[in-house]
């Protein structure tokens, strides 16, 4: 079955990216409508510009989380488009360069089959 057809809260699956082969999570937005976001990542809010910050929600959907300042402890998930190592866009905060260095390392351990070894090391923030 592969990663096609998991499911998750809210209706959603964790699909394939074209791009880079990873997996995405397709998860419900509360406009009835989908979104790819970087599994297993969540990072806090204020690291994220406003547009870009997506939060869950008590029955799985997600929504924009627009405020600011953010509150001191909120955390947000990405769409995985901003941390997809086979599509090109700016550098737009020094850890989401490391997660899509790390996301490119990542396939290429997969493609090579060889065992994982480290851990992805965070940029301070500064």
């Amino acid at each position: 079955m592969g990663v096609d057809g998991v499911s998750l809260l809210g209706g959603g699956q964790t699909v394939a990216c074209p791009f880079c082969g990873l997996p995405q999570d397709r998860v419900a937005t509360l406009e009835h409508d989908w979104v790819l976001l970087e599994p297993g990542v969540d990072v806090l809010a204020h690291l994220v510009p406003a547009e870009h910050r997506w939060i869950a929600l008590t029955d799985g959907r997600v929504a924009v989380y627009a405020v600011w300042p953010p509150e001191a402890l909120q955390r947000c998930r990405i769409e995985h488009r901003l941390a997809c190592s086979g599509q090109r866009l700016p550098d737009l905060w020094p850890w989401l360069t490391a997660l899509r260095l790390e996301n490119a390392r990542r396939v290429e351990r997969e493609a090579s089959t060889e065992p994982v070894a480290g851990e992805l090391e965070w940029p301070d923030v500064g």
